[in-house]
């Protein structure tokens, strides 16, 4: 018996928010003091070092568990199954449902019983649950389907990740240009057919990490408001993931028994362009060889940072030949990785 993904889907917003739309925001540093360049410097500093051109975030009237379902519900008919015989929906996400205009998040229920509901499953022998891991999210969650498969609990399992980031960014931040909104799906199933998932690995760091990222006021001190903002210490995010995630990588590859040579694509969280770029170099190096050409796809300069969704959407937009001069074919090995709040890491080794 391996476990395989049999079907994809994903949902990208409609309304794009290109850079030069920032160049009216009055962007401060976390102290208050203004900063001394012209916003055109700073985002095309922004562009350099990111590779972001625009974003997505969604329509004011959807939410998180509306992108979630988008998404699912295209993988439940890529994959052919009924979506009564799903034993568990799994939804990966931060912030729940933060409607438009709003400062609380919502997350009672559970973006995953809002999905279900919206899915019209009628059987309650499918469990929904959401998965709180920072950016890793999604990534985590197929490697619980997994172990729900393996362990002989369940046979189909539906992993979300989906997230709105436009609904918690602070305007004074420069920060906030990096975020987009967005949802992944895949539909995960035991079968006979050759690869799967043959390896993972995990970790969580946060002795001296785990506040990284996090939720805090806005840099403008003349706005009196309790309300909180996704915010983060990029340099240190940086060093730390440079640190951490090459090796991580190389243990779950080198435990999974295949050859660096043999891996085809490296799907890393899109979490901004030269860290991503960084880190899979730095993976290679770790074997003494170069990072191939084209072996890092990247969405990211059309669709930002969207947390949990960048790698599913990813996947899925390649599989569908969105991407261009990027393909996964049949018996490709694929390495899945990611590392966000927590500070958290994981990683997949996967054949297509």
């Amino acid at each position: 018996m391996n476990i395989k993904i049999t079907g994809t889907g994903s949902y990208i917003p409609d309304n794009v928010e290109k850079n030069e739309n920032f160049h009216s925001n009055e962007f401060l540093n976390s102290d208050g003091t203004l900063i001394n360049a012209p916003n055109e410097v700073i985002v095309r500093k922004f562009k350099a070092i990111t590779g972001i051109d625009e974003r997505r975030y969604a329509k004011n009237h959807l939410n998180t568990s509306d992108l979630a379902s988008f998404a699912a519900e295209k993988a439940i008919e890529n994959a052919k199954v009924n979506r009564e015989d799903l034993d568990y929906i799994i939804v990966a996400h931060n912030y729940g449902d933060v409607r438009h205009d709003s400062i609380q998040s919502d997350t009672v229920p559970s973006m995953a019983s809002r999905v279900k509901h919206l899915l019209r499953i009628k059987s309650p022998n499918c469990v929904a649950y959401d998965l709180l891991f920072g950016c890793p999210g999604w990534i985590q969650g197929v490697i619980q389907a997994n172990a729900f498969i393996k362990a002989g609990i369940a046979k189909k399992c539906l992993v979300i990740g989906a997230e709105t980031l436009s609904r918690i960014l602070d305007p004074h931040d420069r920060d906030s240009m990096i975020y987009g909104d967005g949802a992944g799906a895949v539909v995960i199933e035991s079968t006979n057919e050759d690869g799967g998932i043959l390896n993972h690995k995990s970790a969580t760091y946060s002795l001296d990490e785990a506040h990284y990222i996090y939720f805090g006021e806005t840099n403008n001190p003349d706005i009196k408001e309790d309300r909180r903002y996704i915010k983060m210490y990029g340099r240190k995010i940086y060093e730390f993931a440079l640190t951490n995630v090459p090796l991580a990588m190389k243990s779950c590859l080198d435990e999974a028994g295949v050859d660096i040579k043999d891996v085809k694509k490296v799907l890393i969280h899109q979490a901004n362009e030269k860290m991503d770029e960084a880190i899979v170099k730095r993976f290679f190096k770790l074997y003494d060889l170069n990072m191939p050409e084209g072996v890092m796809p990247m969405s990211i300069a059309k669709l930002g940072n969207s947390s949990v969704a960048t790698v599913p959407t990813l996947f899925d937009i390649i599989l569908k030949s969105q991407l261009e001069n990027q393909e996964i074919n049949k018996g490709d090995i694929i390495l899945f990785a990611s590392v966000g709040a927590g500070m958290n890491i994981n990683a997949i080794v996967y054949k297509h």
